[in-house]
């Protein structure tokens, strides 16, 4: 049965990093997306007005913090501290890519775990639960002292994978932090898996090897974030 956004208790919200998919989402459920609007001064600030009463309702907000993060990061937080003074119920950030997820530990002497600070700022602002994509690093949910629901998409790329019968598959992780994620769809494929072995953080200075068979094989090259493609064209090249 499908509702209204004016008799329903749920509601949608979309910011400007997935208005499509917001859509989509509040299409599936069988209500309307929420009504709210985002402008922007001439300095940069951020204005946000929730143009439709929210009070007493378990408020979805679908926002990932991509291109341009920063940018998107201070939407996300100006919404969910908008929701909160509304007097939503719950204030559910649906966030596909978290952004910062790389900076999740201490690599060198006095720098930041951003990740951590993120997860601080959402949580301070308001939200009571975060439901991310692939997480970066796992381990990221101990971050936040409210519910984290981690999503995979690993088994609809299985999915799509089995259906084009692909033959003689091996899966390979483009590094070491990947192993956990090629063994999954590995498992799903019946494929054995592959590891590249890089020593090195840049095109000009790494040292790549590949730890496995792949010769004559169809490869799949699965990892979580794609940057600048460095990390998944030099594995193909491998």
């Amino acid at each position: 049965m499908n509702h209204t956004a004016h008799d329903s208790k749920l509601k949608v919200f979309s910011l400007n990093s997935n208005p499509q998919l917001a859509e989509e989402v509040a299409e599936t459920i069988g209500i309307e997306l929420g009504k709210s609007s985002v402008k922007t001064f001439s300095d940069g600030e951020i204005q946000i007005n929730i143009e439709e009463s929210i009070r007493g309702c378990d408020v979805f907000v679908v926002q990932s913090t991509c291109d341009p993060v920063n940018q998107h990061i201070f939407e996300l937080l100006i919404m969910i501290d908008a929701l909160k003074r509304a007097s939503a119920k719950t204030i559910n950030v649906v966030m596909p890519y978290y952004g910062y997820a790389r900076q999740d530990r201490k690599t060198r002497s006095r720098e930041p775990i951003t990740a951590k600070l993120i997860a601080d700022l959402i949580q301070k602002a308001g939200a009571t639960r975060l439901i991310s994509l692939d997480l970066h690093a796992p381990q990221a949910q101990g971050f936040f002292n409210i519910p984290v629901d981690p999503i995979t998409a690993v088994p609809i790329l299985g999915d799509y994978l089995l259906k084009k019968q692909l033959e003689d598959v091996v899966v390979v992780a483009p590094d070491h932090s990947s192993v956990s994620r090629a063994r999954q769809l590995a498992d799903q494929l019946k494929a054995p898996i592959a590891i590249v072995d890089r020593r090195g953080t840049s095109e000009d200075t790494a040292n790549i090897n590949i730890v496995g068979e792949v010769e004559d094989k169809t490869a799949v090259i699965i990892d979580d974030i794609i940057d600048t493609g460095w990390r998944i064209s030099s594995s193909s090249k491998a």
